[in-house]
């Protein structure tokens, strides 16, 4: 069938309105989908971040200095008898005035002895602390010019060695004037005071209490065993067996 030339006129112009809508609305669609996909694209994705446990570095902990171990003394070498028998009494007479000069005789009250013989006295020390005792210093190594003071004061070799002569054993750094007392610090009945130059002081015991005698014979038990010899003359008075030169 043959259209007349309006009809097609009309046709072709419809077609044409038809096309042109479609064509807006497929373009307006694909605007649409543009700005989705730009606004997609401008969402920021947060990822959160994991927990992070805090770590603190542990103080340094510095270390305390070790202590030089000291090389042991040579049994010759003079030492402070306190630094190895930190329980004995010390009570220099000579360091005070109460000895037979009635002087200060000492310029120092620390009691020294000769290595070796201090390790014996430390034997006794312990010995005497098994049987409720402790020793008592009265008298340990004495300087020379102590004995010359000495000598000065009282010149009589009765009773102090004449250093011109000859040095008191005292001056060799191994003897010793010693008594006892209690692990309290009690005075123990013994024979006389020291420095006493009566028969009292003598190592014949029957002219004293029964007492003071079985004390100056436990005292004399153990200083022997430990090494030490009595002088007859003074209770007090130990040498070490070991002779040592004057110092």
């Amino acid at each position: 069938m043959l259209l007349s030339g309006k009809e097609n006129m009309k046709k072709f112009l419809i077609i044409t309105v038809l096309a042109f809508v479609s064509c807006f609305f497929m373009t307006n669609n694909m605007q649409e989908e543009q700005k989705e996909n730009v606004k997609d694209s401008e969402e920021v994705i947060v990822t959160p971040t994991p927990e992070v446990t805090p770590t603190y570095a542990e103080p340094e902990i510095e270390e305390e200095p070790k202590e030089e171990q000291k090389e042991e003394p040579k049994d010759e070498e003079l030492v402070k008898i306190l630094d190895y028998i930190p329980d004995v009494v010390i009570d220099l007479k000579y360091a005070t005035e109460e000895n037979f000069t009635g002087v200060v005789i000492y310029e120092s009250d620390e009691a020294l002895l000769r290595y070796g013989t201090m390790k014996k006295l430390e034997k006794a020390q312990e010995e005497l602390k098994k049987l409720g005792y402790k020793l008592c210093i009265w008298d340990a190594f004495r300087p020379k010019e102590a004995q010359f003071k000495l000598w000065e004061i009282c010149p009589n070799p009765i009773y102090v060695a004449n250093p011109n002569k000859g040095f008191s054993k005292h001056n060799r750094g191994n003897t010793v004037d010693i008594t006892i007392v209690s692990l309290s610090g009690e005075k123990v009945e013994m024979p006389s005071e020291f420095d006493d130059f009566t028969k009292k002081a003598d190592r014949d015991y029957s002219d004293v209490s029964k007492e003071a005698g079985e004390n100056a014979k436990m005292l004399e038990k153990v200083m022997e065993e430990a090494g030490f010899k009595g002088y007859a003359g003074e209770w007090w008075h130990y040498s070490d067996e070991k002779e040592y030169p004057v110092v």
